[in-house]
Formats: C-alpha cells, structure tokens, sequence
C-alpha cells in the first residue's frame, strides 16, 4: 500500500513545523480527527497514511494499534458523551475563568 505522489507532493508544500505539528496532534489520544482536519485540511484516512509516512515502522505500528483500540477517543462527538450523560471536566471552584486563584498565599 503505496502513498499516491499527488498526497506527497501536497505534504511537501507543508512546513517542517506543521508536519511535526499534524504528528505531534496524532499522537496525543485526547486530539480529535476532526481538529487536524479542521487546522490542515487532512481527514483521519489521511493522517494515518501521513503517520505511516512520517514515521518508524514500528512506531507506527503502535501508534496504530493504539488508535484502533481506543479509536473512539479520536472522535469529538463520541468523546463528549459517555453512557448518554454529557461529561464535564471537574474544575475547582477555587479557580476563576481568569487564572488566577482565590484565598492564595
């Protein structure tokens, strides 16, 4: 299973910075598909033949099988749900929307 030269030639006009960029939000289980695609344009399909290009055989092997086992984290809409209850993040009523904390010393 080859990479078409079209997709190669699209990958050579991105940056090193962004293709570091695209593997380094692959790589992180809690990034959607759908925020790679929506910064660079590149579907989940796409990724993984990036990811296949960009990296080790065995890296991507790993990277792979971890995605396929927890692919369901890789998706924002079935992320924000879990047993039909929406979840929120705990956030400490000590912390403001502005950063700073209150009563500290």
């Amino acid at each position: 299973m080859g990479v078409s030269s079209d997709r190669k030639e699209n990958w050579k006009t991105l940056s090193p910075e962004m293709g570091e960029r695209i593997i380094q939000m692959a790589l992180e289980d809690r990034t959607a598909f759908e925020d790679i695609h929506s910064q660079f344009g590149l579907g989940p399909n796409e990724v993984v033949l990036f990811m296949r290009a960009h990296l080790k055989p065995v890296s991507f092997r790993r990277w792979r099988k971890r995605i396929s086992n927890q692919g369901h984290l890789k998706n924002r809409k079935l992320n924000e749900f879990e047993n039909g209850l929406k979840v929120t993040r705990f956030k400490s009523k000590k912390q403001r929307t502005d950063g700073s904390i209150k009563n500290r010393k």
